[in-house]
């Protein structure tokens, strides 16, 4: 009997989706806990776990996790307890990766040295901290809870905890910003010597307030300067651009993110979470599945364990396959070679031969040594380059 081809790497998401108070510009499945209102942290817990035992019911894996990703909401919401209780509640189901990394989200104004010790304790040994900018006004403006002092305290009180490994979320293009202003973030962000940088261009997003009242932000052309001044400024400081918008010290790029990027498969638990999960079928490549949970947090710890806390479960179609990878691995600098195209997708790589020489005839991508990059236009224009690989899309003109 043919077996079939080794399945790719696999990560776990856990999404906790409460915060204190959601963001203008925030369309992510965060929900405010409101006035005196008390988080259902034992429930939430429970129905995580309900939930990894009911996905791993329908098909068990073998595989190591080789990152697991809290994100949010606000994780730094939840105890270090309650942290620790899903770890341990993921290792008694799940072999771990001698080396894995475990990152949890947390907001400055929703954390303390305690709770980054007990984070610690638990088995996190990675920390995304959301500062977004080090300016008081701008902080103001995009509503976050936390002050410029909190900002710059985090990552200090971080060091204490024991992390050895922060990353910090910044943005830039935020409303009436100067170029010079956006530099100054991350020149503080440098000094405060973060392994990792997640910097990238606020957008304002349908459904949400500054959807609804739109703030003033700098044009394209501004933007556009501060992206180039600033990955300059990182470059010369040691930070090495490896995706769009992310930034790392040598050996510092965030698995878990890498691996989603890669197409790799990531097991997905918590209202609103997605999954991807490869098949295995003798002879040929893996069957890719996509699903998602229930996003209204209620729903989904009611009906945690059972169909009902799922909203959608699909076989990813051929058709589709080649929108689906590029979509991830055409934003990382490496791009992806011919070969990690076949073997992900089951597509033979001759059929994005016409499709590719267009892209490079406009200047959108580079080839050499069966690997295929964007280039420093195609990285500008990126929505532009990735509408190119979706089904039926019609050839553009050089």
């Amino acid at each position: 009997m043919v077996e079939a081809p080794p399945l790719p790497p696999l990560s776990l998401y856990v999404h906790l989706p409460w915060c204190v108070r959601k963001c203008p510009y925030c369309d992510f499945n965060s929900h405010p806990l409101g006035r005196g209102a008390s988080l259902p942290e034992d429930r939430y817990v429970e129905a995580l776990l309900r939930d990894l035992d009911f996905e791993l019911a329908l098909r068990a894996e073998t595989r190591p996790l080789l990152a697991i990703f809290f994100g949010g909401g606000t994780p730094s919401l939840f105890s270090p307890a309650a942290i620790g209780r899903i770890l341990d509640g993921v290792a008694a189901r799940l072999r771990l990766a001698a080396d894995v990394e475990i990152t949890l989200e947390a907001n400055p104004g929703t954390a303390d040295a305690g709770h980054f010790r007990g984070y610690r304790a638990a088995g996190v040994n990675r920390l995304s901290v959301g500062v977004q900018s080090f300016d008081n006004a701008q902080l103001s403006r995009l509503g976050r809870i936390h002050g410029a002092d909190q900002a710059r305290r985090a990552l200090p009180l971080a060091r204490a905890a024991g992390f050895d490994n922060v990353n910090l979320d910044l943005m830039y293009a935020l409303p009436r910003q100067t170029c010079a202003q956006a530099l100054d973030d991350l020149r503080a962000a440098i000094q405060l010597g973060a392994e990792h940088l997640s910097w990238y261009q606020l957008s304002v997003e349908p459904n949400t307030p500054f959807a609804a009242a739109p703030p003033t932000l700098p044009d394209e052309d501004a933007a556009w300067e501060m992206l180039r001044q600033g990955e300059a400024l990182l470059a010369a400081n040691g930070y090495t651009r490896y995706e769009v918008s992310a930034f790392a010290q040598d050996g510092r790029a965030a698995r878990h993110n890498l691996n989603y990027w890669r197409f790799g498969d990531y097991l997905g638990i918590g209202a609103g979470a997605h999954s991807k999960r490869s098949q295995p079928v003798p002879g040929r490549a893996a069957r890719i599945e996509r699903c998602s949970r229930r996003r209204e947090p209620r729903v989904y710890i009611d009906g945690a364990g059972t169909p009902a806390a799922v909203l959608e479960r699909r076989p990813v179609p051929p058709a589709e396959l080649a929108f689906e990878y590029a979509l991830n691995a055409l934003r990382l600098v490496e791009g992806f070679t011919l070969v990690d195209f076949e073997r992900a997708t089951g597509l033979a790589s001759s059929a994005l031969q016409a499709l590719l020489l267009r892209a490079q005839a406009r200047g959108l991508v580079e080839i050499g040594n069966q690997r295929v990059r964007a280039s420093r236009r195609g990285f500008d224009l990126l929505n532009e380059l990735l509408q190119m690989f979706l089904p039926d899309a019609p050839p553009a003109a050089a």
